[in-house]
């Protein structure tokens, strides 16, 4: 008798379902500061590691160069982030501005309340436990995940 766990459905729209349950949470709050997610992500991203080389931040962020280029057009515009000359005349450097830095913290209040409700919703146990899922599953897929972005 063959008592193997066999896993049933895709994984892939598993995860995706999932993912875009929990987004909502994020979105509806982070939204209410005129972001979306994905800008909230970057602003927090050059907050942390810049003034940085537009390439560097695309790796960081584990995102294409063009993806990039396209989502920092409306902070630019914004006066939330900056594109400055770098070290020689052919280089960049993303920088966050003080504006940029008010946006920022105010868009961080923001995801500490949609943190705080994911939490409520799912448990803190159940969190942690995801978390620590999620986690051990990325280092297991990271290798064919790195090859994507050298």
């Amino acid at each position: 008798m063959d008592t193997t766990v066999k896993p049933q459905g895709c994984t892939n729209i598993k995860l995706r379902q999932l993912t875009r349950r929990v987004a909502r949470y994020y979105e509806a709050e982070v939204g209410k500061t005129g972001l979306k997610n994905t800008q909230y992500s970057l602003l927090s991203h050059v907050f942390k590691l810049g003034p940085i080389r537009p390439v560097d931040l695309a790796r960081a962020m584990k995102i294409e160069a063009s993806t990039l280029t396209r989502n920092l057009k409306p902070l630019i515009a914004a006066g939330w982030l900056t594109l400055d000359a770098g070290a020689d005349g052919r280089s960049r450097l993303v920088n966050i501005t003080d504006a940029g830095r008010e946006k920022r913290q105010e868009a961080q209040r923001r995801w500490r309340v949609a943190q705080e409700q994911i939490n409520t919703v799912l448990e803190p146990q159940r969190v942690v436990q995801l978390h620590a899922l999620i986690d051990e599953c990325m280092g297991l897929l990271s290798p064919v995940d790195e090859e994507e972005f050298e």
